[in-house]
């Protein structure tokens, strides 16, 4: 009788045992309930300061992805983003044959598809969605790429070798300035021009073999296609081999600096702006020269292929400012926290928050900050919730993720470093830490943002020595990104911000900490907590 009443009570504890570690949710709550002493849960908002604070010109070389065309936001404002690069050889130091003659030169840029979405027909062809496409469909921008005069460094010669380069989001009119000639996207087609559009089409290349006359078709899915100008790339490629100027790139990248692609607005058409990888894009010279064998002249195909890999600068204009945003950004308030809290991307803004309140006894330490510690609470996890604004956004693309980090020292919050979790797509990786946007089941528009904080809280609370730092919170492109960038001039709050954020063209406007914001929507920091009976 003893045997089996201690057998079942050993098979009731693993059953237990076996039921909370399969339950997340538990054990997120619940990681700190530890040792003999009997706890009681308990929930703590505790006091936000959040406010206000301008994203001033910022560093925008180099990166990732580059926003271009024109995005309308109603709730910020214009954006008109055009773009630089530098090209490079794929194969240096070409020999080309005799009575070279151009065909054509493509320069090719794919765009983002959403794969989920993409249709294979039973003819082999597709039906494709394009991701990160801001503003109507089809919608018309007036394209133009320039051969750029501007010669972008790799080093700071006033900040020494080591230092690299920075270029900044203002500096489109120094590029402009210094554009050379006409533009080379100069096809008869406008849909190439004065009416391009993100065409979601694919492309079609169909080839006849010479000898068996058997056509070929490559399919190649959605991308910015523009037939360039043949006599400038005769003159300026093919009929430079011979100078050294292709020799290495180098050379190259002095002798030819680049692209310059600006964007302007198509008559009264809608705009529209899409995000790119430019780094993935290639200009392509092909053409014919004469080769001879055995005495016998022939005509052959051949190529020259320019990648688009180098410098890279993407260039923002800031225009038609929303009223309700100016006045929010430009009256601040860093005690009393403000009701609504503005966040854009590129050269835009973002949000200072201050947790715990204010230090009245002037030890250093916040005083709700030194009650907690005081009465040593335990604590199992802490998020921040923010809620959106909906009516304001209600007409505007909402960014999928926002991102917290240390504004005090530029750099991630501990609960970025201790997510481990991972995702195929490395935006969508730290899922614990979280930041992406609850959208309501029936309008299919944003609520909430949370963003799990409990590290950063636990290291608070248990090391005296801990500094309360600013925290700072910003849209985010990607979520893997989290270096800064710096600031072209730094003010009393700001030196620098999350590169990620620069890289976004969206906005999101979101329910501040201050007093006058309803309960239901104002900024909270809500704690979980154990504590000894």
């Amino acid at each position: 009788m003893y045997n089996n009443s201690f057998f079942k009570q050993i098979l009731l504890l693993a059953s237990v045992v076996l039921f909370v570690s399969c339950d997340k949710d538990y054990n997120e709550i619940g990681a700190d309930l530890i040792g003999k002493n009997h706890f009681e849960f308990n929930k703590y908002i505790s006091n936000v300061v959040a406010y206000n604070q301008k994203i001033t010109p910022i560093q925008s070389n180099n990166l990732p992805v580059n926003a271009l065309g024109i995005y309308d936001n109603l709730a910020f404002g214009k954006t008109t983003a055009n773009f630089a690069t530098q090209l490079a050889l794929a194969t240096t130091n070409p020999t080309i044959g005799g009575n070279p003659v151009i065909d054509n030169v493509i320069l090719s840029v794919p765009y983002f598809i959403d794969p989920l979405k993409t249709v294979t027909n039973t003819d082999g062809s597709h039906v494709y969605v394009l991701d990160s496409i801001y503003g109507a469909s089809n919608a018309k921008i007036k394209l133009s790429v320039f051969e750029s005069g501007y010669f972008m460094r790799d080093s700071d010669p006033i900040g020494g070798f080591q230092s690299p380069q920075k270029y900044f989001t203002d500096q489109n009119t120094d590029f402009d300035n210094l554009k050379i000639g006409n533009r080379l996207n100069d096809s008869t087609s406008v849909a190439q021009n004065d009416a391009f559009f993100f065409d979601p089409a694919e492309h079609v290349v169909s080839t006849t073999d010479a000898t068996t006359k058997v056509v070929t078709t490559t399919r190649i899915a959605p991308a910015m296609q523009l037939n360039l100008n043949k006599s400038f790339f005769k003159s300026k490629i093919i009929d430079a081999a011979a100078s050294g100027n292709l020799a290495t790139n180098d050379i190259f990248k002095n002798y030819f600096r680049g692209l310059y692609f600006k964007v302007e607005h198509s008559g009264n058409d809608p705009e529209s702006l899409a995000m790119i990888n430019f780094a993935k894009g290639t200009v392509t010279i092909n053409y014919k020269e004469d080769l001879v064998t055995n005495g016998v002249t022939s005509r052959v195909a051949k190529s020259i292929v320019l990648n688009m890999t180098g410098n890279t600068v993407s260039l923002l204009e800031q225009s038609n400012t929303n009223q309700a945003y100016s006045d929010a950004i430009s009256s601040s308030n860093s005690t009393l926290g403000d009701e609504k809290l503005y966040l854009k991307g590129g050269e835009g803004s973002m949000a200072v928050l201050n947790l715990f309140g204010p230090d009245l006894d002037n030890n250093g330490v916040a005083d709700e900050l030194e009650t907690i510690r005081n009465n040593k609470w335990l604590i199992n996890e802490a998020n921040l919730v923010f809620n959106i604004d909906a009516s304001a956004m209600a007409n505007s693309y909402e960014p999928n993720r926002i991102y917290l980090y240390d504004l005090t020292n530029n750099r991630p919050i501990m609960d970025f470093y201790t997510d481990a979790t991972t995702s195929t797509n490395p935006k969508k990786s730290k899922t614990i830490f979280d930041g992406n946007i609850n959208i309501d089941a029936t309008s299919k528009r944003g609520l909430t943002y949370k963003i799990r904080i409990t590290d950063q809280i636990r290291g608070l609370i248990k090391n005296a020595d801990s500094t309360n730092v600013k925290l700072g919170i910003v849209v985010t492109e990607d979520i893997s990104t989290a270096a800064s960038y710096k600031l072209k001039t730094a003010n009393a709050f700001l030196s620098q911000a999350p590169k990620a954020s620069v890289m976004s063209p969206l906005g999101t406007i979101l329910y501040g900490s201050k007093s006058t914001v309803p309960d239901d929507k104002r900024l909270k920091l809500e704690i979980y907590y154990t504590k000894p009976n």
